[in-house]
């Protein structure tokens, strides 16, 4: 089995690519190791020490190593606990009770207003269409989290979380986008 890796902007991120479908849908992204709990691979990832974040896409992992981390170090650790998770056909999460499952919100969290449902309708397909495969390629993914007084707040994951280069993607990428077809759009957040 042949793993790919990949640089992100994020140099403290690679993109590790199995060959085989990772998450079936969605993703899951894991910014600690109590969050990693879920899932065994996140664990090992994250037992290795010198990890901060893993992040599932759909045929992908993205791993971000901590601050002052020499990635031709760390690599061939991560390389081998995927290997061996994908060539065993191990399992992506635990067992466990639907309690045990974070599914992340993906509105409500600034309080949309029923009487924005059209720009709000027209922001998703935005986000889904345009902005979340770009993102991906990148290792990373951006959720919808709220439209309020012509602000849009998107939620940075993966690669994207903490990136040197996200506000600038976030300001003259999104924002310009969405500003230029929803002219309601006053503004892009981070939150």
């Amino acid at each position: 089995m042949l793993i790919e890796t990949e640089t992100t902007p994020n140099p403290a991120t690679l993109k590790f690519l199995p060959g085989r479908t990772v998450m079936p849908s969605g993703t899951r992204d894991f910014a600690d190791p109590e969050d990693a709990e879920a899932s065994p691979l996140a664990q090992a990832l994250f037992d290795l020490g010198d990890v901060t974040g893993v992040f599932f896409g759909s045929d992908f992992v993205s791993v971000t190593a901590a601050p002052g981390v020499d990635w031709p170090g760390l690599k061939p650790d991560v390389l081998a606990i995927l290997l061996d998770h994908f060539a065993g056909d191990m399992p992506l999460f635990r067992a466990g009770s639907a309690g045990d499952i974070a599914v992340p919100a993906d509105s409500g969290d600034f309080g949309d207003n029923p009487e924005d449902a059209d720009i709000v309708a027209q922001i998703r397909d935005l986000i889904e269409t345009r902005v979340r495969p770009a993102v991906a390629n990148d290792g990373g993914d951006i959720v919808y989290r709220g439209f309020s007084e012509g602000k849009v707040y998107l939620q940075m994951q993966g690669a994207c979380s903490g990136c040197p280069s996200s506000s600038a993607t976030l300001k003259n990428g999104i924002e310009q986008l969405l500003k230029y077809y929803v002219p309601e759009v006053t503004e892009v957040r981070a939150v």
